[in-house]
Order: structure tokens, then sequence, then C-alpha cells
């Protein structure tokens, strides 16, 4: 057990506190934190737009197809925009998505960091957009009666009424992608972002010892998933309780 232990310490060190390796742990779990975080409200913020654009469309198409005003086609023109933006995002790997935003589109940028949080923004933003969707999909059509006899018009109707009862709905299917983006952020390091990560690797490559760095690396990302997924879980139990 002494044994154990010695080696355990001595290689300990070797990982983490010679020449202050530990500070790319901590560096690479902020920027990991700072991309989730940025990333998601991006994230949420299209996913919004886009699930009212789509149900709209969705639950008004026959209506509005006997009159055919400019409101239809305008909304059809967005609704198709949407259609496409959903079919790439989804239809292509997030790992080619932020090469290209990289060396493509922000080429000229000298901001890694925006660069890696709009990439996955973007990238998140399509998987939320048709999680809110079904979420406004499910409400039943009589919300939606008793908001306009309240004087609300559709809009307000979907902001006032239609959607806060659907993040009820959505929340924990939305606390699994923020999981799944959280852990998306590893491939940040392809366009040279200390990420949690890429810390764990640039360890492994100054120690050649891999057990220690990349370990620590997932029992972080563990506890990380842990925490979050127990504040939902109370999140949920409060709304819950909300309702009676």
């Amino acid at each position: 057990m002494e044994v154990w232990f010695q080696k355990f310490k001595s290689e300990f060190i070797l990982n983490f506190i010679d020449d202050n390796r530990w500070e790319w742990i901590v560096q690479g779990l902020k920027n990991t934190l700072i991309i989730t975080f940025f990333a998601t409200l991006i994230g949420i913020a299209i996913g919004v737009v886009i699930a009212i654009i789509r149900s709209t469309y969705d639950k008004n198409y026959d209506t509005m197809k006997k009159n055919k005003g400019i409101s239809f086609y305008l909304l059809s023109f967005f609704n198709f925009i949407c259609k496409i933006y959903l079919t790439v995002i989804r239809g292509t790997p997030v790992v080619v998505q932020l090469l290209i935003m990289y060396f493509i589109i922000l080429a000229s940028s000298n901001s890694e960091l925006f660069i890696a949080i709009l990439a996955f923004g973007i990238n998140s933003g399509a998987y939320v957009a048709e999680i809110f969707r079904s979420g406004i999909m499910s409400i039943d059509k009589g919300q939606f009666e008793a908001g306009r006899s309240l004087g609300f018009n559709y809009i307000q109707t979907m902001i006032y009424v239609v959607v806060p009862q659907m993040f009820k709905i959505v929340l924990p299917t939305l606390c699994n992608e923020f999981i799944v983006l959280l852990k998306e952020t590893s491939i940040a390091g392809y366009v040279g972002i200390v990420d949690l990560t890429k810390a764990g690797d640039l360890i492994r490559g100054r120690t050649f010892s891999a057990f220690m760095p990349l370990i620590a690396v997932a029992i972080i990302y563990l506890a990380i998933v842990m925490l979050f997924t127990w504040l939902v879980g109370k999140l949920e139990r409060r709304l819950r309780n909300s309702d009676h």
C-alpha cells in the first residue's frame, strides 16, 4: 500500500505540481465553461426563434393557405430557410462546422474563443429548435385560445402563455442537450483552444503519462454533469410544486 501511495504521489506531482501544470487544467476548465455557457445562450436564442416560426407555420398552414396573403408567403419563406438550416447543421459533424468557421468564414478573426462559441452555439441551436418545437406542438390548442380570449395577439400568446409552459415540458431534454454541448466542446482543441480535454492532452505530451491527466479530465467532466443534473432536478421539482 505504501509503495502504491508513493507511486501515486510521484505521478501526481509530475503531472500537476511540476512546472505548475495544474494551471493548464484550470485554464482549460475556464475555457470549457465559457464556451458552453455562451454557446448555450446562442443556441436557446436561435432555438426559440426557429421553433416559433416552424410551429406557427405547422399550426396555421391550412388556415393561411386559404387566404394566401403576404403573411403566408413570408412565413413559408422563413420556414424554408429554417428547414435548410436544420438540415445542414444536423447533417454535418460539429467538428467540420468548427473547422469551416475557423478556417473559412471567420479566418480573419484572432479570437479562437469567439469562433468556438459561435460554432457551438449555431450547432446547438438546430437541436434546441426541434426540442422547443416539439414542446410548443404538445401544448393544448385551448391554451392558444385562452391567450387570445385575454386580448393577446398571436406573438403575445406565444411569449406569455405558450413558451413558459413549453419550457417546463422540455426542461429535461434541454438539460441533456446542455450536457451534450458541454462534452462536445472537447473538440475545441482543433482550433488551438486550450479547453479541458486539450489541457489534459498537453500534460500527457509533457510527462508521457496518460493515466493521471486524462482520468482527472474525465472526473472533472463527470462532476460538472452530475452537479448540473442535480440542479436541474431541483428546478424541475420546484416547477412541479408551482403548478399546485
